[in-house]
C-alpha cells in the first residue's frame, strides 16, 4: 500500500478519507496496534454502531453558527477543513477504548491522551500533543440529602476531558456531575464568542465546571453550619462519624478544585499563543472564580478541623464530668459502706451495741453525712 493510502489521501477501494498531518500518523498507527484494529479503517459516512453509542452530539459551526443536518465526526471534520472560520464540536459520553479508535484515527489524537480520556482518573491538567491540546477537568455536583449522616454522599465527582485542535474540539464526559447540553445551548446563543473557534468551547465548558464548584461550595457551607451548631449545642449529641464523613467529602471536592489552578494559569498566560487573546480574557474571569472557590475550600478545611477538635475536646470534658459524678456518688456510698462495715464486725464488746435507739441513730447519722456530702459536691459542680 502506498504512503498516500496510509495517510488517508486515498484507499484501495476508492473511498476518500480525511487527510491527516504527517506528524499525526505515528500516534494513529500506535493506537491501531494497541487496539488490534486495521490501521486503514475507513472514515466515511458510516460510523460503527459501537462508536455511535458514545456520541452524544456532533455539530459543525461556521462563522459561529451551527449548521443544520446530522453529521458524523468524519464528514463534519472534512467540511470544517473545507471552509474558513469553521470547526467541529464532537461530544462523547463515557466512550470505551474500542469506541475511540476511529475517532482517534480521524482526528489524529495521541494514544496517551486517548488512554487518559478513557480511564477518567486524571487530575486536572493541560498537555499538548502536536497541534492538539488536552485539557482534563474534574467535575463536582452537590448531592441533596435530608439529613447529614455518617454515610451521606455530599459531593459527587466526575470528569470532563477536552481535545482542542485547530478546527475541532472533542469533549469526553464521565459521570453526570456536569452535563454539557446547557453549555452547548448557551454557547450557540453567543455567536460572537463562537467566532473564536474551539477555544471558545473550552472556555464555556471550564466556566460551567467552575460555576458548579461555587454552587457546591455554598451548599457545603450550609452543612458545615449545621455541624458547628450541633457540636456546640448542649442538647444535641452529634456523632463524630458525621464530621469524619464530611471531611472525606471535602477532601474529594478539594482534589477537584485545587489542581485546576495551574492549567488555568497556563491558559491565561500572556505567552500562550494557542488561546486567542479575547478568549484569554474570559479564562481570566474563570480563574477569578476558581481562586474564590479555592479560598472557600481551604477555609472550610480549617473550619472542619476546628469543629473536629472542638468535638474531641467536648468528648474529653464529658468523660471527665462523668468520672467526677461517679467519684462523688462513690464518696457518698463510702459513708454507708464504712459505718455498716464497722457495725457488721462480729465483736461482742462494742460501744452502742446495747443502746435502745442505736439503729435509728446510726441510720440518721449516715443520712445526714450523705446529705452534707451531696450538697458539697453540688456546690463544687461535681453533681
Amino acid at each position: 500500500m502506498t504512503e498516500e493510502v496510509e495517510r488517508g489521501r486515498g484507499t484501495p477501494n476508492g473511498l476518500g478519507r480525511v487527510p491527516l498531518p504527517r506528524a499525526w500518523t505515528a500516534p494513529v498507527r500506535a493506537m491501531s496496534r494497541i487496539l488490534n484494529t486495521d490501521g486503514d479503517q475507513q472514515s466515511g459516512a458510516t460510523v460503527p454502531a459501537d462508536e455511535r453509542s458514545s456520541v452524544v452530539d456532533c455539530a459543525l459551526y461556521v462563522d459561529g453558527i451551527r449548521q443544520s443536518g446530522d453529521w458524523n465526526y468524519a464528514e463534519a471534520l472534512r467540511a470544517a477543513r473545507a471552509k474558513r472560520d469553521s470547526f467541529v464540536w464532537l461530544g462523547l459520553h463515557e466512550p470505551t477504548l474500542t469506541q475511540m479508535t476511529g475517532i482517534a484515527q480521524t482526528y489524529g489524537l495521541h494514544e496517551l491522551a486517548v488512554e487518559d480520556a478513557v480511564k477518567a482518573q486524571q487530575r486536572p491538567k493541560l498537555e499538548r500533543f502536536g497541534d492538539v491540546s488536552f485539557l482534563a477537568l474534574r467535575t463536582a455536583r452537590y448531592c441533596e440529602h435530608a439529613e447529614l449522616t455518617e454515610h451521606s454522599e455530599v459531593v459527587e465527582t466526575g470528569q470532563v476531558m477536552l481535545f482542542i485542535g485547530p478546527q475541532f474540539v472533542i469533549s469526553v464526559r464521565h459521570g453526570d456531575a456536569c452535563r454539557l447540553a446547557p453549555v452547548r445551548a448557551d454557547l450557540e446563543s453567543k455567536q460572537d464568542l463562537l467566532l473564536h473557534g474551539p477555544w471558545a468551547v473550552a472556555y464555556g465548558v471550564t466556566d460551567r465546571v467552575v460555576d458548579l464548584y461555587l454552587e457546591v461550595a455554598d451548599k457545603v457551607e450550609d452543612d458545615l453550619d449545621i455541624l458547628e451548631t450541633e457540636v456546640f449545642d448542649r442538647q444535641s449529641h452529634g456523632r463524630i462519624q458525621r464530621i469524619y464523613q464530611m471531611k472525606r467529602e471535602l477532601v474529594e471536592f478539594k482534589r477537584a478544585v485545587v489542581p485546576l489552578q495551574r492549567p488555568l494559569m497556563t491558559l491565561t498566560a500572556q505567552m500562550n499563543r494557542d488561546v486567542p487573546k479575547e478568549v484569554r480574557r474570559y479564562f481570566r474571569d474563570v480563574q477569578d472564580h476558581l481562586t474564590r472557590t479555592v479560598e472557600q475550600v481551604n477555609s472550610y478545611d480549617d473550619l472542619l478541623n476546628s469543629i473536629l477538635q472542638a468535638r474531641l475536646a467536648q468528648v474529653t470534658v464529658d468523660q471527665n464530668n462523668d468520672m467526677r459524678k461517679i467519684a462523688a456518688w462513690a464518696g457518698i456510698a463510702a459513708v454507708w459502706t464504712a459505718i455498716a462495715g464497722i457495725y457488721g464486725m462480729n465483736f461482742e464488746v462494742m460501744p452502742e451495741l446495747k443502746m435502745r435507739y442505736g439503729y435509728p441513730v446510726v441510720l440518721a447519722l449516715m443520712l445526714t453525712i450523705s446529705l452534707a456530702l451531696y450538697r458539697w459536691f453540688r456546690r463544687k459542680g461535681w453533681l
